[in-house]
Formats: structure tokens, C-alpha cells, sequence
């Protein structure tokens, strides 16, 4: 009688085992490039939140903030978005109340 075996061969799992590490190696560098494409894109948006809020502290205000200490001590933004997600601090000229990335 034969015995009815199931499971899978060396060969198929190393053909698979190589499918997996070929789709790995495509993979991992376009993650890695794209990172500071995304650091650059969030710390943007992030220069683009904060100079809306600058805007609401001079409409509730009259005048714009000293520093953005000055507009996260008064609650508009936190302290943390001080900051970009990739520790660059954010440039702001008080006179104009403009907010700029590095």
C-alpha cells in the first residue's frame, strides 16, 4: 500500500524561501530612500499648522507672538511643535509672524 504523505519538499520551500528574499531585497532600500521624503512632507505640514495658529493668535490678539514659546505657553500649539518629527527646529520671525522650515 502506498501512504499518502503530505507536506512539502526541500525544493519547494528553497523556491519560496527565494521569492520572499527577492521581494525583501526590492523592497527594503525604497524604504529607507523614502524616509527623508517623508521627514520633509510631515515637517511642512507641521510649519504649515503652526503658522495657521500664529495667524489665530494675532486675530485673538491684535500682535504676533514674541517667540513659539510664547504660542505654546498660550495654548495654541504644544510644545512639541516646536520642533520637525526629525528634531530640526522651526524658524520664526516675529515681526512678520512668518513660520519656515529649516
Amino acid at each position: 500500500m502506498l501512504k499518502n504523505n503530505q507536506g512539502f519538499t526541500l525544493i519547494e520551500m528553497l523556491v519560496v524561501l527565494m521569492v520572499i528574499s527577492v521581494l525583501i531585497i526590492l523592497i527594503v532600500p525604497n524604504l529607507n530612500s523614502n524616509s527623508e521624503n517623508i521627514n520633509e512632507k510631515g515637517c511642512d505640514a507641521l510649519t504649515a499648522v503652526v503658522q495657521a495658529q500664529v495667524d489665530a493668535y494675532y486675530i485673538d490678539e491684535g500682535s504676533y507672538p514674541g517667540s513659539l514659546q510664547v504660542l505654546a505657553s498660550a495654548g495654541y500649539i504644544k510644545n512639541e511643535q516646536i520642533e520637525c518629527p526629525d528634531g530640526r527646529q522651526l524658524i520664526y520671525s516675529g515681526s512678520s509672524g512668518s513660520v519656515s522650515s529649516p
